[in-house]
């Protein structure tokens, strides 16, 4: 795929540029054929080849909403309005949205990054980032062809990078937003990802996290440990996530929780 401006503008965000940028797949792959593999089988499961095939329309309505109640829970466009809402995204459409710069940590087929990019303004830009190549593919094929009635108006640039979600590839403070839904329990050093997800943001910059929740009740916290355990997921009490963030300085934190799942955000000061 040849290179474009929204490509060179991702190239700037980074603290180390490659000589000659990886684009041959339509996204910036900053990872290779010697990554390591997934070490768990929820990894495993996101990596895989089937599963960007039927993520966005069966895996994550379906998985997502009945962890966050359904039908008493907020639904995908609820949950995606909750999400600019928060960052201080504007809505689709709507005149005033922020000139932002937004990472999507962990962005898989990019329903989310396309779904921030519709909250801001066209000269801004939203970055996807994965290390699975079949979703960014899928993520790089659905931004470039939308599907009937999505958002095709003026909205942000949007571009992909394949990379460590752990070890973010970005400068300090490159960010305005940073995103990172249904992810974070995935990864194998949660606190140093959200550590970085952190070290990305601007001052004033604003972060969500959309991640599980351990329920409160003792039958339903054993089950959903025995599982997290035996999938490779973090399982994050109520009040792990919200102290994470007012322990490294953010002002404003918030919470949302439902049954199996919790929002969490927060300000840079």
């Amino acid at each position: 795929m040849a290179r474009t401006p929204v490509h060179d503008r991702i190239l700037r965000l980074l603290s180390a540029p490659p000589a000659e940028p990886d684009l041959s797949a339509g996204y910036l792959d900053l990872l290779g054929p010697g990554a390591a593999p997934a070490p768990t089988v929820a990894q495993r499961v996101m990596r895989s080849t089937f599963l960007p095939q039927i993520y966005e329309r069966l895996w994550r309505p379906v998985g997502f909403n009945l962890a966050k109640g359904w039908p008493f829970g907020p639904g995908t466009a609820a949950e995606q309005a909750l999400a600019r809402d928060w960052l201080g995204l504007g809505r689709p459409g709507d005149a005033r949205r922020p000139a932002a710069t937004v990472l999507d940590v962990a962005c898989g087929p990019g329903n989310v990054t396309r779904a921030l990019a519709a909250g801001v303004a066209g000269d801004g830009l939203v970055v996807g980032l994965d290390a699975a190549p079949a979703m960014l593919s899928r993520a790089v094929a659905d931004t470039a062809h939308p599907a009937a009635g999505a958002d095709h108006g003026d909205r942000a640039g949007i571009g992909y990078v394949r990379g460590d979600a752990v070890e973010l590839p970005f400068g300090d403070a490159t960010f305005d937003a940073v995103c990172c839904f249904g992810a974070l329990y995935l990864f194998d050093e949660p606190w140093t990802a959200l550590e970085s997800m952190l070290r990305v943001l601007r001052p004033g910059g604003r972060i969500i996290i959309l991640t599980s929740r351990r329920p409160v009740l003792p039958v339903g916290r054993l089950g959903a440990e025995a599982f997290g355990r035996v999938a490779g997921l973090t399982v994050f009490g109520d009040r792990e996530v919200t102290d994470f963030l007012r322990e490294h300085g953010l002002t404003d934190v918030r919470r949302r929780r439902f049954p199996l799942m919790q929002l969490a955000g927060a300000r840079k000061p």
